[in-house]
């Protein structure tokens, strides 16, 4: 078991260089199944969950070159040799469900085992394979098999998806673009990475219109060639880096970002007087060093506010874990409404034996007052978030807190421990938990 020792109470300050998106840079890897040439990605982050995408493309018999230093990575998916994946790697990422679009579309046929990640609640697929379905798929979903084929080929449809499914819009984008006529997905998902996914695509020689609204509009082509594609910033690990600073009393500045994902992030940060500027033409956002305590701002009439989160330009799901932690650390009440996972916010339990003050009213909604001083304790992650939430929580508490199982950061944060390190943390990794010393050894000592 991975084990993060962090000592808390010291300012988080310097510069900090936003790496490419997880949420972005997976869909592209599988993306790069659909080119008869070598895709090559730029800007590529170096997390476990990227790594585990390339081992899955490699079992269908991708070849992977990689530039770790310069963070790009080529994918020739020329020849693939079979649309089967082993079920070992489907079970360590989620995303092995995105192989199913391209696989599909190239193919004509996909065997997947169900997907694994993290445990926030039931993650449906249903509007993944209603969508295959709609271009003329058939769809075959048992437990240990998810099987779709189309020995004829696709074929255009207009559809309207049931929920604004991030995964399931990129996932029947990639069987659109190489299907026949052409397709119409209503209700489609605007984030960010799904409109990386669809320029990578059209550089690829696909024809999609409608990227960053809701009605997306593909007309299918014959094939797609290679292309060089950048990932783009990882706005949630931007942000969390941001609170780190903000809980702590610290100033940073964070390099590499896309202003314009800022700016929709801003508003919500401001109620609690979390601000900061921007240089656009330098792709710099800094937040200065406060020294009084932060204050929520109410609503109107003095009503106590509420954040929930939703599909994009809503406030992330991604990031109601971190802003729990920054609601302990400044003055006011909030109430928090998570919609889309009934399993996110168990991890307060952890934040309560931490002494902060928080209601859980039921598993999509706690109530937060703050301030409270956090003291060091020996917690869980859970997951990515909440275990980047209880990592943002050691910062700012008195003493030391032991985060077990702190691996599942890994998979969405970059060695979180050095770069943490390198803005001021004390924070180290361990694969034992330190023994408390014996009498004996005190006297000794």
């Amino acid at each position: 078991m991975s084990i993060l020792l962090v000592n808390g109470r010291h300012p988080i300050c310097g510069v900090h260089r936003v790496p490419g998106n997880k949420n972005a840079a997976l869909p592209m890897i599988a993306a790069g199944m659909l080119a008869d040439g070598p895709v090559t990605l730029e800007n590529v982050p170096g997390i476990e969950d990227v790594e585990n995408m390339f081992k899955c493309a490699e079992c269908f018999g991708a070849k992977i070159s990689r530039d770790i230093a310069a963070r790009t990575a080529t994918i020739d998916a020329t020849r693939l040799r079979t649309a089967r994946l082993a079920p070992e790697l489907a079970s360590k990422i989620r995303t092995s469900v995105l192989f199913a679009g391209p696989l599909l579309a190239r193919m004509g046929s996909v065997s997947l085992p169900p997907p694994g990640g993290d445990g926030i609640g039931h993650r449906r697929l249903d509007t993944h394979f209603a969508g295959f379905a709609s271009l003329g798929a058939k769809v075959k979903a048992g437990r240990r098999i998810l099987s779709v084929k189309a020995p004829k080929g696709l074929s255009g449809a207009k559809m309207l998806l049931d929920e604004a499914s991030v995964t399931a819009t990129e996932n029947i984008l990639m069987a659109a673009v190489l299907a026949r006529g052409e397709t119409e997905i209503y209700n489609a998902a605007c984030e960010p990475h799904v409109q990386d996914l669809c320029a990578m695509l059209n550089s690829m020689g696909a024809k999609i219109e409608g990227a960053g609204t809701n009605r997306i509009r593909v007309e299918g082509v014959e094939a797609l060639h290679g292309t060089t594609a950048r990932v783009g910033c990882d706005y949630i690990e931007g942000a969390s880096y941001l609170t780190a600073a903000a809980i702590t009393g610290g100033e940073i500045t964070l390099t590499e970002i896309d202003p314009e994902v800022f700016a929709v992030l801003e508003k919500t940060f401001a109620r609690f007087e979390v601000k900061w500027t921007v240089d656009a033409a330098k792709r710099t956002l800094h937040m200065p060093a406060r020294r009084r305590r932060r204050k929520m701002a109410y609503d109107l009439g003095d009503a106590i506010p509420s954040v929930s989160d939703g599909p994009w330009p809503m406030f992330p799901s991604d990031l109601v874990s971190i802003l729990i932690v920054l609601a302990t650390q400044t003055r006011g009440t909030c109430l928090f409404f998570e919609k889309m996972f009934e399993s996110r916010l168990y991890f307060v339990d952890h934040l309560i034996g931490m002494g902060a003050k928080i209601v859980q009213c039921d598993p999509h909604r706690v109530v937060v007052t703050g301030p409270t001083q956090l003291t060091g304790s020996t917690v869980t992650s859970p997951d990515i978030r909440a275990g980047i939430a209880l990592i943002l929580a050691a910062l700012c508490a008195k003493g030391r807190t032991t985060i077990l199982n702190a691996g599942s950061v890994d998979r969405g944060y970059e060695a979180v421990e050095k770069e943490l390190a390198a803005l001021g943390a004390e924070a180290r990794r361990c694969d034992l938990l330190p023994q408390p010393l014996g009498r004996a050894a005190k006297v000794a000592k």
